[in-house]
């Protein structure tokens, strides 16, 4: 089975990289069908090929943008993203960009709402170049492959290692938050990719429990609402398996559904155990994020007050690929504890401190800037070329805890629209596997090897009096994003239908 995978594999590198719609679908099919059936590091060495032909930009935009939903389907089963994870995110700042210069002509000279990425027309693309002339089509093409860049990208975010090396690179961080914030008013897919963005901006909390006046420092991840924070909190503080607060242990099985597991239809009702307040005294809701609540010196402070009337919400992760965990890093001692409690508790009667965005001196974080807007009013302003990079060395492929072990089905979000596939009869499994050519390893992606594909494509590619049709390798719009590939851009068979 492992050598049919790599076998099925290299046939869709072989597809992709030469540019060929007939060979794609199928080589898609076949590394679903055997996906599941190889081990983890199987799959990791072929989502870690793919690394090179998204920073190399090697292939056409829709064969490109199939591939990150192809990397994202094996990242639902439980491969680990790697670099590969990174690559994908980068390819969504470039492509992004152009895709919000397309909503923001649309917004200019369209009636209405702009087109589903999947129903984009000539003239749609026409309607547009009134605003952004010859930029247009590259444009319309990154608009026409948004959506699968969204699905991908909410995908590799599940991962608690590549949101880390996003976050270590701010500028990345910043430009993704823009682009998914401009997208996510007309695709639901940049909404969540958006919230993934954010998850981990605030890691730790200072906890004051009222009750007993003592204080934890707690740090914790992949928290996606305050449900969530409320219940890993109980988990960890209270009784003889916490840290010994009073009250009622969590049902084991709310937990798990928080951190890493299926909810238990049998334990679906999580019932409360406190009311959570800020240092400022404002109620700190558990439909919001922790990011809500406020800070005080530096720190978020959370109180755990005594519920004034029963509270009772669903057990489940919102985002079910995201695991998350809620450790305690340390109990205060007495006199700390007593010193913050002096704090949200002055003896004085001034007013209550005020919430971290009201703190003098505690600004908000701005509002990424609107790279989109225009410099001038007749023409879009370009977005720079963005260089290919390595990805972050802190991105571990092997170390990933954003894993799972579901199959992705037809219904998945990250699954490439091809016929579904059966697998083969038992009796006919070893004569199909035969047919196959034995492999060996799926190789490494050299410079000098996606060179020789290049030029491979290139030459089996010729027009009708025999010699290499160029011109478009400077078309309009090449600024913005590397151009089409020979044989890919006027493909009746792989491209947007109007080109």
């Amino acid at each position: 089975m492992i050598d049919a995978f790599r076998a099925a594999f290299q046939e869709l590198i072989d597809a992709s990289l030469l540019g060929d719609p007939q060979r794609f679908g199928p080589a898609v099919g076949r590394v679903y069908e055997l996906a599941s059936h190889v081990p983890v590091s199987e799959r990791e060495i072929a989502l870690e090929a793919l690394g090179p032909i998204f920073s190399g930009h090697h292939v056409g935009p829709g064969i490109e943008a199939d591939l990150t939903v192809v990397a994202g389907a094996l990242v639902e089963m439980g491969t680990s993203p790697g670099n590969t994870g990174i690559e994908v995110l980068r390819l969504l700042r470039e492509t992004g960009r152009a895709a919000g210069m397309f909503l923001h002509a649309w917004d200019k000279v369209g009636d209405g709402d702009p087109p589903d990425p999947d129903q984009v027309t000539a003239a749609d693309e026409t309607r547009v170049a009134a605003v952004l002339g010859d930029s247009a089509p590259v444009a319309t093409l990154c608009w026409w492959t948004a959506r699968r860049y969204g699905l991908s990208a909410k995908t590799m975010l599940s991962s608690a290692q590549v949101r880390a090396a996003v976050r270590s690179d701010p500028k990345l961080h910043g430009d993704l938050l823009a682009i998914a914030a401009q997208l996510s008013a007309h695709l639901a897919e940049f909404s969540e990719v958006v919230a993934l963005l954010r998850m981990d901006e605030v890691s730790s909390a200072l906890v004051l429990d009222r009750g007993t006046r003592r204080g934890f420092r707690v740090r914790f991840e992949g928290i996606a609402d305050n449900f969530q924070l409320h219940t890993l909190l109980a988990d960890a503080l209270i009784g003889e398996e916490g840290r010994g607060l009073p009250g009622r242990r969590p049902d084991p099985r709310w937990v798990a559904a928080f951190r890493d597991s299926d909810p238990d239809p049998q334990a679906k009702i999580v019932h409360g155990w406190w009311n959570l307040v800020g240092s400022d005294g404002s109620w700190v809701w558990n439909e919001g994020v922790p990011a809500d609540i406020p800070l005080l010196n530096g720190e978020r402070v959370l109180i755990l007050e005594e519920q004034t009337y029963p509270r009772s919400w669903n057990a489940g992760r919102i985002y079910p690929l995201v695991k998350a965990d809620l450790w305690v890093v340390e109990e205060l001692d007495p006199a700390e504890a007593a010193h913050w409690w002096s704090l949200v508790e002055p003896e004085d009667d001034t007013p209550a401190l005020p919430a971290a965005a009201d703190t003098p001196g505690e600004e908000a974080a701005p509002a990424p800037s609107p790279w989109w807007q225009e410099t001038e009013p007749a023409a879009p302003r370009p977005a720079e070329p963005q260089p290919a990079a390595d990805a972050p060395a802190s991105v571990d492929p092997l170390a990933d805890r954003g894993e799972d072990t579901d199959h992705p089905t037809a219904s998945s979000p990250t699954a490439v629209e091809t016929p579904p596939l059966q697998d083969s009869p038992a009796d006919n499994e070893q004569a199909a596997h035969d047919q196959l050519p034995q492999t060996e390893h799926i190789p490494v992606l050299t410079d000098e090897l996606l060179a020789a594909y290049d030029a491979a494509r290139t030459t089996s590619d010729p027009d009708e009096d025999g010699e290499d049709d160029t011109s478009h390798r400077d078309a309009p719009g090449s600024t913005l994003l590397p151009p089409l590939p020979p044989g890919v851009s006027d493909s009746s068979g792989w491209g947007p239908s109007w080109r």
